[in-house]
């Protein structure tokens, strides 16, 4: 008998998404004819899905490769952006089964839907072209538009999904409208072509439109504004893991595929997509930091962080730069790590049966709770910038590249945000540490202790020991320069 194996030489690369696509199918297959009990065995099963896919990720061939005939494209970068969506996933889902035990919705659902949705994150990321980019687009946020309405004894998570999927619609339809509007004056999907098209005849008025239509549909993915109405709503009416889901690994992913699609499709008219995503970064920083301030649910307030922190990211792309985008990648690495520890918190906010996500009753937890109160104030301290921790250094790498790259006003702007955005991350160490003390919560589960813990080293000694993200960060960068 023969065998040939050509096809695995060609779909090897692609062995991540295969993983998790057919992983996913066959927890879909068990958790139809499952016993009731066995719903949080196929979590584990997914994490470790996730594990495999990320080992299987860090194993490819550091030299570029594309794949049907460049619609897939495997880079130092993509290796690098997809590692950090699987650890945010995987995290999530490690974070998440004493919370959906409790809560009652320990499905085996959730692990399925959250696969999908990465291995589309997986295909956005490595998109080489528009027809990639929207398959793996769609694949992502159908699946995250039923996550959101979940918990359907809850009708504040039936909205979140609802105007999750309106929304997602819309912004669908205004990306391919500027999709069709740059194959139409190019005359191809491919990034590569499109690129040397460009490069040759010029852009024209219409393909500009066409790529302000393109951007405003990723921009709704990063929740960027204008484009970020969704954002609170599906923050506060998500359940809490799938909330922290949200805030790490998709964001992490449509990151990376503006930055793939800008700097891949579009390098010769940098000065017209740096225009647009100049005025998203001050628009995001800046609404970011002053919507938050009266927040009082802690879910709204971390969407407004957020979407301030997508601001930041976008200052450093916004310079055009290898240096600049080096430093979005290190943000978003930092980001992710801040976002979880945060959100491990969060989900420690329990009373009984009763999960808090107030403010005000994180009253006094210093006095219950010494070293939960700490960490969780270095946490926010790094997420307001404040040195010497690792979320000072992601504003400074991202500010710097501005200044380097003329963009003064952007860099001013962006550290007087940053100031304003000190206050609410401040407000609540205020309320922690001398406030009278409410009751205190519940202990903390193993696995929220875990990452928490990790959180909150990393964001101390950072500082220490920057070199390994540093180095792997400029590797990744320098895919498009």
């Amino acid at each position: 008998m023969n065998i040939d194996f050509s096809a695995l030489a060609v779909y090897g690369p692609l062995l991540p998404e295969i993983l998790l696509v057919v992983g996913a199918m066959i927890i879909l297959l068990i958790g139809v004819f499952r016993e009731d009990g066995q719903a949080g065995s196929l979590g584990w099963v997914a994490v470790a899905l996730l594990v495999a896919a990320g080992l299987l990720v860090l194993r490819q061939p550091a030299e570029p490769q594309t794949l049907f005939n460049g619609a897939i494209v495997i880079d130092p970068f993509s290796k690098f952006m997809k590692s950090l969506a699987l650890l945010g996933a995987a995290v999530t889902l490690f974070m998440s089964f004493d919370y959906m035990r409790e809560a009652r919705i320990l499905g085996f659902e959730f692990p399925v839907l959250v696969l999908f949705s990465v291995a589309g994150m997986m295909m956005m990321i490595s998109a080489g072209g528009l027809i990639t980019l929207y398959l793996g687009l769609e694949m992502q946020s159908l699946a995250l538009y039923v996550v959101a309405a979940l918990r359907r004894d809850s009708p504040r998570s039936g909205e979140a999904g609802l105007k999750y999927f309106v929304l997602g619609a819309l912004s669908s339809g205004m990306l391919l409208y500027g999709a069709s509007l740059v194959y139409g004056f190019t005359g191809s999907t491919q990034f590569t072509t499109i690129a040397e098209q460009i490069q040759s005849s010029g852009a024209g008025i219409g393909l500009i439109i066409g790529l302000v239509f393109l951007l405003a549909g990723l921009a709704f993915k990063i929740s960027a504004v204008p484009f970020h109405m969704w954002t609170p709503d599906v923050y506060e009416g998500a359940p809490t893991p799938i909330t922290a889901f949200f805030a790490a690994a998709p964001k992490i992913a449509a990151m990376a595929l503006l930055v793939r699609t800008v700097l891949t499709a579009f390098p010769s008219i940098t000065t017209q997509w740096q225009q647009i995503l100049v005025f998203m970064s001050i628009a995001s920083m800046v609404w970011g930091a002053f919507a938050a301030i009266g927040q009082t649910n802690i879910k709204r307030l971390m969407a407004y962080s957020s979407i301030g922190h997508m601001g930041f990211a976008l200052v450093g792309l916004a310079s055009g730069s290898a240096e600049g985008t080096k430093a979005v990648i290190i943000y978003l690495a930092i980001y992710l790590v801040m976002t979880l520890g945060t959100f491990a918190c969060i989900l420690a906010m329990r009373r009984g049966d009763q999960m808090i996500d107030e403010i005000d009753q994180l009253a006094g937890l210093a006095e219950n709770n010494l070293p939960m109160a700490f960490v969780l104030a270095m946490l926010l301290f790094s997420l307001a910038g404040l040195p010497p921790l690792a979320g000072f250094f992601a504003k400074f790498y991202v500010f710097l590249a501005a200044v380097e790259a003329g963009l003064w006003p952007l860099a001013i702007l962006g550290v007087l945000a940053s100031v304003v955005g000190a206050y609410y991350y401040l407000r609540i160490v205020k309320v922690m540490f001398f406030d009278e003390p409410a009751d205190a919560f519940e202990p903390m589960s193993s696995s929220l202790r875990v990452v928490f813990g990790a959180a909150g080293i990393f964001v101390l000694l950072y500082v220490f020991y920057p070199t390994p993200l540093v180095a792997a960060a400029a590797r990744a960068a320098k895919t498009f320069f």
